[in-house]
């Protein structure tokens, strides 16, 4: 009886998340003496689906279906219900994500399964079955206990440290029975495109209302190109139009939980902190020094952005 990992594709590549959810169950299925069995869904290269493999999956099911592709939720749930069953798998471990949220409730529901999100840390099992989340927007934690037989526990980002311990697994195709009538038709979408995707980035450089304007945007490009980093922004600066909408952080924008944040000119308002408390490291440049941010910050630089971030972007050039 396998452990289930649903894993999210972007570009036909596996989300770095989603790999992270393969470890999780990785590390549980080897407590309960069972095997780990990843579900992937929509196009994607069989050669980039085997490698979850290396973070612990025993096999990937593949189930290719055009509605998939389309990002049918109700789709995703059918045939995640439909693997579940075949497989006799009484847990499934996904990354808590714009598709994982719906995807797992509507699961949750078909198994009558027991269900948990934003959970930050592998179960304990001594007694019971108790996981802990994050709660109130990463400002506290609770303790839950999952009492059904079939349990569905999506983790949050860095819930599990990510190390390849293994090799390319087989890929298996999986012929799921979806149906086409759902409420929901997909009639077109927009999405991000770029060599790094803000949602799954490890590096990520935002900037906010000091920059004064878009002209000045260049110098937080310069600097996340040189670290390999995303870039994103407050809520104000997308509300302005100086940047797109998709990179905008924050409670109501993307979450993000990257290795190093780096804010820019941002004063730190509860709702841009909800965003990036995930983060390990956050550094904050600011030059005035009661900005909010710096309470929250590992690391802070108290000074003009105009005269830090190009002597930071220089050094680093001469680092590398």
């Amino acid at each position: 009886m396998s452990i289930v990992a649903f894993i999210e594709l972007a570009e036909g590549a596996i989300k770095k998340t989603s790999l992270e959810a393969v470890a999780f169950a990785r590390a549980m299925a080897d407590k309960e003496g069972t095997n780990v069995t990843a579900v992937a869904m929509g196009s994607a290269d069989e050669s980039a689906l085997a490698e979850a493999g290396k973070y612990g999956a025993a096999k990937v099911l593949h189930v290719s279906d055009s509605r998939l592709d389309k990002g049918v939720i109700q789709a995703y749930a059918s045939a995640l219900h439909q693997v579940m069953e075949s497989e006799g798998a009484n847990t499934m471990i996904l990354a808590k994500s714009s598709l994982g949220d719906p995807v797992a409730a509507r699961v949750s529901i078909k198994l009558g399964a027991s269900l948990a999100s934003n959970v930050t840390e592998l179960p304990d099992t001594s007694a019971g079955f108790k996981v802990k989340r994050s709660i109130y927007t990463g400002k506290a934690f609770a303790i839950s206990e999952m009492t059904g037989d079939k349990k569905i526990i999506a983790i949050k980002k860095n819930a599990i440290a990510l190390e390849e311990g293994g090799s390319p697994c087989g890929v298996e195709a999986f012929s799921a029975s979806i149906d086409d009538q759902f409420g929901t038709k997909i009639t077109g979408e927009d999405k991000q495109t770029g060599d790094i995707l803000l949602p799954e980035a490890d590096l990520v450089v935002s900037g906010g209302r000091g920059l004064k304007g878009p002209e000045n945007w260049g110098m937080i490009e310069d600097l996340a190109k040189e670290l390999g980093a995303a870039t994103g922004c407050s809520k104000p600066v997308s509300d302005m139009d100086w940047r797109p909408h998709h990179e905008h952080v924050g409670q109501t924008g993307v979450k993000v939980a990257p290795s190093l944040y780096i804010a820019v000119g941002i004063s730190g308002a509860i709702q841009h902190l909800a965003g990036v408390n995930s983060s390990k490291y956050i550094v904050v440049i600011n030059k005035d020094p009661e900005a909010p941010f710096f309470k929250a910050a590992d690391y802070g630089i108290v000074g003009d952005a105009f005269e830090v971030v190009p002597k930071l972007t220089e050094a680093i050039k001469a680092a590398k």
